[in-house]
């Protein structure tokens, strides 16, 4: 398959980011519930600790109306105890008043000294099912009026959802000259509309790679209308041995104790359980054979057992390389890993495959640069 790289930047190294588990997603088994793994504020915030320790440099804070820890309070709790690592601040749009936001994000981002990033989210609320264009049209205008926060000294929007007339901003400049990076995943016209002409990163999951290829060039497609350009990123799980019969033993061993009914109802209880990518990682588990693997190396497992990213590069250190670097060499520049249970995979492939990447923090997008120098890239096995 021959892709042509389509990213904003040509960086020979990636942000190679974890997942803080803050929405009861951790296990040893899948679909089986563990006390100890519970999200709580000591859990996570180790995960996120941990981290950082093995050389991750951004972090993924996910959000959940159901369980789990608030997004905006950990990481405004994980602020003055990291130092290094960028925190991934996953945002619902619509959830909060959106100048509001705009003066929390800000002060996250100074509590942080620049080490922010927002992953922008578009789901249904407790007790809502909105039809998709709406639901994306609230999220331009919630982006639209954080951009008009963060770069200017009043607020005048109208909009079909939010109307604001001659609102001052002062305080609520973030640290970042522009703002944080924004992030984004969906696979509706509307949601690459969005991400094409407001956002920064374009976030997927997992999928056999000519899929992977057609979404990024559909977005492209959209960023060019809009003289814009984008770096793109992948959410897969990870499950990285010494070798493949290892690896794959764990694969089985983690769903060994699964009731398929219960990972169903697990599935179906999430707010983006009908969504357009919940659909696709769906049909990506009916095309695998009988294993579970849609293409080498690639695991739909994960998939019977929760919503959203459903799928896992399972492998040998080289195995798993290879298939980072094909990502890489397709246009991919952010990649955000997971792995059960998470604080023990964070430490296995920080040691196993942490010292053959070369690492960086994304650059920002052309045009806005940060208040301060960010972390400049590392070479391969190198620590900071």
């Amino acid at each position: 398959m021959t892709v042509v790289p389509i990213t904003s930047h040509d960086l020979d190294a990636a942000e190679v980011s974890w997942f803080a588990a803050l929405c009861s997603d951790d296990s040893q088994f899948l679909g089986v519930p563990d006390g100890a793994l519970r999200s709580s504020w000591e859990h996570c915030s180790a995960i996120l600790r941990e981290a950082e320790q093995q050389g991750f440099r951004n972090i993924l804070c996910p959000s959940s109306y159901q369980v789990g820890q608030d997004t905006l309070s950990f990481v405004a709790g994980n602020a003055p105890i990291t130092d290094r690592i960028n925190m991934l601040a996953a945002v619902r749009c619509g959830e909060m008043q959106p100048i509001m936001l705009a003066r929390t994000i800000a002060t996250l981002d100074h509590m942080l000294k620049g080490r922010l990033t927002v992953n922008i989210i578009s789901s249904d609320f407790p007790g809502e099912v909105a039809e998709s264009g709406f639901r994306y049209q609230r999220s331009r205008e919630v982006v639209e009026i954080l951009k008009q926060a963060w770069t200017q000294d009043e607020i005048n929007y109208k909009g079909d959802v939010y109307q604001f007339e001659g609102l001052t901003t002062d305080p609520a400049k973030p640290y970042q000259t522009g703002g944080p990076l924004l992030y984004f995943g969906g696979y509706s016209p509307a949601a690459l509309e969005l991400c094409g002409q407001h956002c920064d990163v374009y976030l997927m999951w997992p999928e056999p790679e000519e899929q992977l290829a057609e979404r990024m060039k559909a977005v492209n497609t959209v960023a060019e209308r809009y003289g814009r350009t984008l770096d793109y990123g992948l959410r897969v799980h990870m499950i990285v041995r010494d070798t493949e019969a290892e690896a794959r033993d764990y694969a089985d061993y983690i769903v060994s104790k699964l009731d398929d009914e219960y990972g169903k109802l697990i599935r179906d209880r999430a707010h983006d359980s009908i969504s357009l990518g919940v659909a696709h990682q769906a049909k990506a588990r009916e095309l695998a054979d009988k294993f579970g693997y849609v293409e080498p190396s690639l695991w739909t497992g994960v998939g019977r057992a929760r919503s959203g990213c459903g799928a896992a590069l399972v492998g040998s250190v080289d195995q798993v390389m290879t298939k980072i670097e094909t990502y890489q060499k397709m246009g991919m520049r952010a990649f955000i890993f997971s792995g059960y249970p998470h604080l023990e995979e964070c430490k296995i492939f920080g040691e196993k495959v942490m010292p053959h990447l070369e690492t960086c923090s994304l650059p920002q997008e052309y045009g806005r640069v940060p208040r301060e120098t960010p972390m400049t890239p590392l070479g391969a096995g190198e620590r900071k």
